[in-house]
Order: structure tokens, then C-alpha cells, then sequence
């Protein structure tokens, strides 16, 4: 089994939100390899520092990575309304709004739409639960909707093994998830059953997938593998919430994106874990491969673990391999080694990143 497999769903029009995301620019990017056009919309919003989105996008529009905002919060990508290159077209879009949304269907069919537009982060959902709510919720049934009206078949849904708290290693799709432990988890949890409704209602066909701890190049700023790679090249304290003993599932955003086009097969409505399938890594078994790459040593300083958060992800990765054929490609080691090596090609206007 591969990564990316050898069916190709050829020469469609994607509709893919969050494309400025991490796994987002790189789904866009595989799809775009693949012959297919894609729309990429994104709502830019300043959850963390902007000109990491720049970077991506500018990438996909044919640039060099460099054309980024003046600072934080201001991408430079909102001057224009429509941007393009060859097959790939970005709108700045936000999907919680339903009369843009209208509008964009009203404007292109689209053969499938890939979700990965939403807000996340566990912490932050637990000071800031509406947003989540008005996002992952709403902002998806606007999509639900429009593709409803306008006849389009396919939905993968981007949701999270967040969702599995409390139940027992290696997570599997047919685990009670009704008791999430924060509004993030919630909102996935909702996000999938608006998608089992309108797949009831409207014959949508429907993957939801519960991704598991991505990591790699040009990763989100607030989760650690950057953060940890920056400050620990920087000098800089590492907080580490809780001793380090937790566990994760690291999944690379290569292998991610290649399962999330493959996702765009018909299934009729299917829950899919795609994770990395293998024994999940220390926190501190992370930070030592970092340390090793970066020939630094890190400094540590702990912080109480977060209720909200859990203590080991695991995979039960079974159903995507039967229905997709697939499987991850890339060990944590190799990943981590790998994004150490484009943070150090990047290492200039990364310092300017706020974390």
C-alpha cells in the first residue's frame, strides 16, 4: 500500500477550503499534480501569525514563498479578491458567511469539496467556544447547503481524533464519541453529524476523517513541532505542558494529504481514521529528535497539564487501508528530520514568526 495509491479521481474541479492551512496549501498542491483545477478559499483569519498562510500560498500561486503581509495579522494576500495560477484560483472567502458561500456555487460547479476550513486548537476553544461553534458547525452547513442546491456529490470532511477521549488505544472508528471533553472536540462531533444529515437527506456522499496529531513543513506555529524546532534552534524555554511522557500518534501532512484526495472516492457516508498507525512518540522522545537534528540542546520549562487535552493518541488506521488503500509512509523520525531540515532552509523569515 502507498500514501498516495494509484487511483486517480483525474481532471476534476475541487472546492477546497482552509487552503492557506497547513494541510490545506499541501492538499491543493497534490491535487494540482494530480490535473485536477482547484478552488482554494480561505477566510485569513490571525488565529496565529499570518504570514505562515502567506508562505503557503504564495507557493501555490507560483511565487517563491516570500510575498507575505507587513505584520501578524495582515495577509497580503487580501489586496485582491481573486488570484490565480494555471489550475489553481484563491479567493479570500470565509465560509461562515452563507451569501459568499452561495455565491461561490453559484459561480463554478464543483465535482467535490474537501473542508478543511476550520478553527483549531483545544485550549483556545475552551476561553473562545462560539467561534468554534459559528465556524466548524455553520461555516460547514453553509457548504452542506450550497452543495445541496447545486447538486454536488461528493464531501470529505476534515475532523479530529480529539473526539476519542476516554476510549481505549488504538482508537477505532466505531468508538463512542458522544462525550467530547472540549468545544473543539464538540465541534467536530457536530460537523460530523450535519454531514450524516445532508448525506440522509440529499444522498451527499460523505468520508469524514479523523486526522491524528499532523506534523511537517510549514506547520501550524501554535502547535509544538514548530514551536519546539524554533526554540530550541533560538535558545528559547520550551513550555511543556505536563512531564513529557505524553504520547501522540504523528501523522505527516504528506501522508494526510495524499489520504484526503483518496477520500474523495464514493463510500456513502464513512468515518476514516488517518493516522500513523505505528507506537505513538513521547513528547519527550520528540524533543530528543529535534535536539539531535538541530545539535542543540533544549531547555524545558513544565507547565500543568491541560484538562482539556489528552494524554496518548493511537490509530487504528484498518478501514483506511480496506477502503481507501492506504497507509502513512513517513515515520515520526524521518518527518521530524525532515521538517528540522526545511525550518533550517527557512530559518530568516521564520524568526520574524510569532509563536
Amino acid at each position: 500500500m502507498s500514501a498516495g495509491g494509484d487511483e486517480s479521481v483525474g481532471g476534476q474541479r475541487i472546492l477546497v477550503t482552509g487552503a492557506a492551512g497547513f494541510i490545506g496549501a499541501r492538499t491543493c498542491r497534490m491535487l494540482l499534480e494530480q490535473g485536477h483545477a482547484v478552488v482554494g478559499v480561505d477566510n485569513l483569519n490571525d488565529y496565529y501569525d499570518v504570514r505562515l498562510k502567506d508562505h503557503r500560498l504564495d507557493l501555490l500561486l507560483g511565487g517563491d514563498g516570500t510575498r507575505m503581509g507587513a505584520d501578524p495579522r495582515s495577509s497580503f494576500f487580501e489586496r485582491e479578491s481573486n488570484w490565480k495560477h494555471e489550475e489553481f484560483t484563491f479567493l479570500y472567502l470565509d465560509i461562515e458567511d452563507g451569501g459568499a458561500v452561495a455565491r461561490l456555487f453559484e459561480r463554478w460547479r464543483f465535482d467535490a469539496v474537501i473542508n478543511l476550513a476550520a478553527r483549531a486548537g483545544v485550549r483556545y476553544s475552551v476561553e473562545h467556544p462560539e467561534v468554534y461553534a459559528s465556524t466548524n458547525v455553520s461555516g460547514a452547513v453553509n457548504l452542506l447547503q450550497a452543495m445541496a442546491r447545486h447538486g454536488t456529490r461528493k464531501y470529505v470532511l476534515a475532523s479530529s481524533s480529539s473526539l476519542y477521549a476516554g476510549a481505549a488505544a488504538p482508537f477505532k472508528e466505531t468508538a463512542d464519541v458522544t462525550r467530547p471533553l472540549s468545544p473543539y472536540a464538540a465541534s467536530k462531533l457536530g460537523a460530523e453529524a450535519m454531514a450524516s444529515a445532508f448525506h440522509n437527506m440529499h444522498g451527499i456522499d460523505v468520508s469524514v476523517l479523523r486526522y491524528f496529531t499532523v506534523f511537517g513543513p510549514a506547520g501550524r506555529p501554535d502547535m509544538s513541532p514548530l514551536r519546539f524546532i524554533k526554540w530550541i534552534d533560538e535558545g528559547t524555554p520550551i513550555e511543556l505542558f505536563g512531564d513529557g511522557t505524553q504520547a501522540r500518534d504523528f501523522t505527516f501532512v504528506d501522508d494526510i494529504a495524499a489520504g484526503t484526495i483518496l477520500a474523495l472516492k464514493p463510500v456513502g457516508y464513512e468515518v476514516i481514521n488517518l493516522g500513523g498507525g505505528r507506537q505513538p512518540m513521547t513528547i519527550n522522545a520528540m524533543i530528543r529528535v529535534i535536539e539531535a537534528r538541530l545539535r542543540k540542546t533544549a531547555l524545558v520549562e513544565h507547565q500543568e497539564f491541560h484538562s482539556g487535552d489528552m494524554h496518548s493518541t493511537q490509530a487504528d488506521v484498518g478501514k483506511a487501508a480496506r477502503l481507501l488503500g492506504w497507509a502513512s509512509q513517513v515515520d515520526a523520525v524521518d518527518g521530524f528530520g525532515r521538517t528540522v531540515d526545511w525550518y533550517s532552509a527557512n530559518r530568516d523569515w521564520l524568526r520574524k514568526i510569532v509563536i
